[in-house]
């Protein structure tokens, strides 16, 4: 099973909608977390198991939520590029590789 590193505005991705489940909700962003590291975790024993995004990346979907992983399977690690809404505009993030 490879690392998992995530770019420091995927990071701020995750923490923006934690907080914005959390605020809709008591508990909610928590459930989204949970289901993102669930996620996480699939892509860390199947890091070839999701459809290609771009030549580079994979993108894995976050059971419940309108999020997607963003991902690079290197050689030594799992690179989270993005923790992306779907509901935005899509691709915003590949100028992060």
């Amino acid at each position: 099973m490879k690392n998992v590193e995530f770019l420091e505005v995927a990071e701020s991705e995750l923490s923006d909608a934690y907080e914005y489940y959390e605020y809709q909700q008591k508990n909610l962003g928590l459930r989204f977390i949970n289901e993102v590291y669930n996620a996480i975790e699939l892509i860390q024993y199947y890091p070839e198991g999701w459809s290609k995004n771009s030549a580079n990346t994979r993108r894995c979907l976050v059971k419940t939520f309108p999020y997607g992983i963003i991902y690079q399977n290197r050689k030594d690690k799992i690179l989270v590029i993005a923790i992306a809404n779907l509901h935005r505009k899509p691709n915003y993030w590949a100028n992060r590789i």
